[in-house]
């Protein structure tokens, strides 16, 4: 079998195993996300590499809007990922493992949530970041592979994408917070 076609495949199993396992969560964190949102608070998001770039996507889908032809009031939403200014001045003078715990520090604030993207689970600065959005009274929603790694242990809710492949997981991240925006939409717009 050719090779595109096994990675084509063996993407669309993950994505059935991921619609049933992540349905719940996702929910969950739409509506968590949503009550945030109308009680005048933020979403912040952080990750690497293409997680990081699964963030900057996602705010820019909360903040602008996930369907030009259905326009929408933004939605206040923060990518830890793109102030390279901040990000080099910090690792350079104190290391690359507290460079979102101390933007969720300074940009968060009790009630705000946090998306904390790691394909592994275990990305020393996402789980910073999300312990210190707990101590400040944050919610925390983690995105990862099958097992969750170490950010398991740190969030309110988890959605574990089936797969330890990090291509398939991130292709499922996307597809999760495409939905979860579709869904938050709604639920804000029906608070309205």
């Amino acid at each position: 079998m050719p090779l595109i076609k096994q990675i084509i495949d063996r993407s669309v199993t993950v994505k059935q195993a991921m619609a049933k396992t992540c349905l719940q969560p996702a929910e969950q964190a739409a509506e968590i996300i949503a009550q945030s949102l109308q009680n005048k608070g933020k979403l912040l998001l952080c990750g690497n590499g293409g997680s990081a770039g699964d963030s900057q996507h996602l705010a820019a889908e909360f903040v602008a809007t996930l369907d030009h032809t259905r326009p929408r009031p933004g939605l206040p939403a923060i990518a830890l990922t793109t102030d390279t200014s901040f990000l080099t001045a910090y690792a350079n003078d104190f290391g690359f493992e507290g460079i979102f715990a101390r933007q969720v520090e300074t940009l968060g604030q009790k009630g705000d949530v946090l998306i904390a993207i790691s394909t592994s689970g275990n990305s020393k600065n996402v789980l910073a970041a999300a312990k210190m959005a707990r101590q400040m009274g944050m919610s925390v929603i983690a995105m990862t592979g099958q097992s969750g790694g170490a950010l398991a242990a740190h969030c309110d809710i988890l959605l574990n994408v089936p797969s330890d492949i990090t291509m398939h997981i991130q292709e499922c991240h996307i597809a999760l917070g495409h939905a979860i925006t579709a869904q938050v939409e709604e639920l804000v717009a029906r608070q309205g």
